[in-house]
């Protein structure tokens, strides 16, 4: 019988093994593992938590203005269903489509259809009609380095329509930032405007005198500006206002809702008052803020 044995009965690691004859020993046992190494207990795992997620908060309009990632002159109206992301390019008008001043004939740089969604885009100058809603429409991340005739304007037939405004901001509105012809709802929230007549006016004198209403959120508004908003309050108009800051305004001249009477097309809305009354204006100290 042949047994397996360390060479010269050594003890040193990394000994050779041979087989010689078998002596006295009626069995033997070996355990083999890496030269050098001492068993090891199992190993405790300790498992790993997922992160969890980051509380929600109410987001605050960025500071400083985007820069363009290139830029693309506009000859014809873009029409956009579905979705597009810019990618933050600056799109601006150029031709016939209008020189960004106060006339009534231009037209828009985008038109979305219902439902449509348009995100991460810098309109430049001339800036033209800006973005016209067909419907339902939602503007994320958009900016208006020098807003023309409109920033973007609100259109369609439907009362159960919403244009969205999420983030983003406008400079430099002579008139008008965002114009609401069309029934239904606009909602403006985490933007800031700077240098402008009205963040928001429902139409006083289109060819229908719809119902309209306007909620803006966390806005950050620097003076010079004349209104936030601009309402009708004869055709039931209203407008909501949260977590509102006005800049550069020590003297408060800025109006945060001015109401008007709406009138037919052809005639010219007249001022009537402005401020908080619970019914059309629906805002209170506490949600305007001064800096």
């Amino acid at each position: 019988d042949k047994c397996l044995n360390t060479k010269d009965n050594s003890t040193s690691s990394g000994a050779l093994v041979q087989q010689n004859s078998c002596d006295s020993v009626a069995t033997k046992q070996w355990s083999l593992q890496p030269a050098g190494s001492q068993p090891s207990s199992t190993p405790t795992v300790t498992p790993t938590r997922s992160p969890s997620p980051t509380p929600s908060t109410n987001p605050t309009p960025p500071s400083g203005w985007p820069s363009a990632n290139g830029s693309q002159a506009v000859t014809s109206t873009i029409s956009v269903s579905g979705t597009l992301d810019g990618g933050l390019k600056r799109y601006y008008a150029s031709g016939a489509m209008g020189d960004g001043g106060q006339s009534e004939s231009q037209d828009p740089i985008f038109e979305l259809a219902n439902g449509a969604t348009l995100k991460n885009v810098i309109i430049g100058s001339p800036g033209a009609d800006g973005i016209h809603c067909l419907g339902s429409c939602t503007l994320q991340n958009v900016w208006w380095e020098d807003v023309g005739e409109d920033a973007a304007t609100l259109l369609g037939s439907s009362s159960s329509q919403v244009m969205t405004i999420d983030g983003g901001g406008a400079k430099s509105a002579s008139d008008k930032v965002f114009q609401h012809n069309g029934p239904g709802t606009m909602v403006i929230k985490n933007f800031q405007v700077d240098n402008f007549g009205k963040l928001y006016r429902a139409c006083g004198n289109c060819t229908n005198s719809y119902q309209r209403h306007v909620q803006m959120s966390n806005i950050v508004a620097t003076y010079p500006g004349k209104a936030l908003a601009g309402i009708n309050t004869n055709w039931g108009d209203t407008a909501r206002f949260s977590n509102i800051t006005i800049k550069n305004d020590p003297d408060h001249k800025m109006i945060v809702c001015l109401k008007y009477k709406g009138v037919p097309k052809g005639s010219e809305p007249t001022e009537i008052g402005s401020g908080p009354d619970g019914t059309n204006c629906i805002y209170s100290s506490s949600d305007i803020h001064y800096q």
